[in-house]
């Protein structure tokens, strides 16, 4: 991208956020839509802001601090939305909040996997006929997804997201951290308005990603509680699920600006790439995410031995969304993905969207006496069902995701930027699938 284009992107992506917040500093009285709306578009410029800060901090940050630091910042507009709903559940648990507060972790996670994975395979398949295939190291990132599927499925079951679930899924999440500091880094070709601030002397480029740090937090936090706010009091205006409008259009808000980038390197045909830094997405959310949320809620209640309080429809959500986990990891084992595979996961995404919805429009709405909402058990059931068919088709998938599994890796693909998952010295070659593989 030349430079006046970027400067043009990132002074657009900052105007973008100049409503939201002299809405938010001034405390201005609009309707829910309007406070939604403009609140929901300060957000998404933040994220792209803080989206080509994290580029530029690569060449500044040691390798432990890029992997740690600019990875966490690069998703505060998600933490910052679903924290805000965990806070207010600790302050008024009789209210709706918690449920907000499952539905935006729960829809972030499904929209990860059922549409952003699913998009780039798609996208690349047709520039190229082939199959996704991810570089050797983020084998790393599958074990630990999958590890953390496997707690999951324990939360629906025994009935509770409580104190000591956030302390084993953060600690999976530290412990992915350690490991993954300890992978050779190389240089990462950044592009866009991210390179072209890295491409700045030091000192500018310093001054550059700092102010665009603080500017873009400073506007998540301002319009965090604005933004949320407002969806729900638009639901309750309009009739709307405020349960849906938090789970899909938050969500799609605070994670537009990874999915397009992520596109955008399936359209140069590094769907590898992209493919690898939404699995490092999906982890961060899977394990920090949910694991900060009773942390959040205890702190904010008082009250550490009790967990935040969720009914059985919460935990179907929770289970549904453990078991398109399970799917995913399932396929992943191999490290590549191709269309059929991308379409089961975005077809079984799009069936568990729309089907409570059409059960509850027929006449009696039941289907085999199930109602709308018992639809999810039936999507979470498909999920496992297609996980186990895969694993009895093909049982050396699990071998992928052994720990003591020695991987062999490709010359020139040892060194991985920290960040996005590029190799170091050159993009990895894109290996020719074998059958049966």
């Amino acid at each position: 991208m030349r430079v006046p284009r970027a400067v043009a992107s990132i002074a657009l992506a900052a105007l973008f956020t100049l409503p939201g917040i002299f809405a938010a500093v001034t405390h201005a009285e609009l309707s829910p839509p309007v406070t939604a709306a403009l609140a929901g578009i300060a957000v998404l410029g933040a994220a792209f802001l803080l989206l080509w800060a994290c580029d530029a901090a690569q060449k500044d940050v040691s390798q432990s601090l890029a992997l740690a630091v600019v990875a966490l910042i690069a998703v505060l507009p998600e933490y910052a939305v679903d924290m805000y709903f965990t806070w207010q559940a600790g302050k008024f648990p009789e209210g709706d909040y918690a449920q907000y507060a499952i539905a935006n972790m729960t829809g972030a996670n499904r929209l990860i996997i059922g549409v952003a994975w699913a998009v780039v395979v798609i996208i690349f398949w047709f520039k190229t006929r082939r199959s996704v295939v991810m570089e050797e190291e983020r084998r790393l990132e599958v074990r630990f997804l999958a590890a953390a599927t496997l707690y999951a499925l324990f939360i629906p079951i025994k009935g509770s997201l409580a104190w000591y679930d956030g302390v084993v899924l953060i600690g999976l999440y530290v412990w992915y951290m350690v490991l993954a500091a300890k992978r050779p880094q190389g240089e990462c070709e950044v592009d866009g308005p991210g390179g072209c601030i890295a491409a700045l002397p030091r000192a500018r480029r310093r001054a550059v990603t700092i102010v665009m740090f603080v500017f873009a937090a400073a506007t998540v936090v301002l319009n965090a509680e604005r933004f949320c706010e407002g969806l729900v009091g638009t639901g309750k205006a309009f009739g709307i699920s405020e349960f849906l409008l938090v789970q899909w259009l938050a969500p799609l808000a605070s994670e537009a600006p990874e999915f397009v980038v992520a596109i955008m390197f399936a359209l140069r045909a590094r769907a590898g790439l992209a493919l690898g830094s939404l699995l490092s997405a999906k982890l961060n959310q899977w394990t920090l995410l949910v694991g900060m949320i009773p942390a959040v809620f205890a702190l904010s209640h008082g009250a550490i031995d009790h967990p935040i309080p969720m009914g059985g429809f919460q935990m179907q959500e929770i289970l549904l969304t453990a078991a398109q986990s399970v799917l995913a990891v399932v396929l992943l084992a191999t490290l590549r993905l191709s269309l059929g595979q991308a379409l089961l996961l975005f077809g079984l995404f799009a069936g568990q969207l729309v089907a409570p919805a059409a059960v509850d429009s027929l006449a009696g709405g039941t289907v085999f006496g199930l109602h709308g909402e018992q639809m999810h058990s039936v999507f979470s059931f498909l999920y496992l069902i297609a996980a186990i068919a895969l694993i009895v088709d093909q049982p050396r998938r699990l071998a992928g995701l052994l720990p003591w599994r020695r991987p062999s890796h490709d010359a020139g693909s040892d060194s991985v930027c920290a960040h996005c998952g590029a190799p170091g010295a050159r993009d990895a070659p894109v290996p020719v699938p074998r059958a049966g593989t």
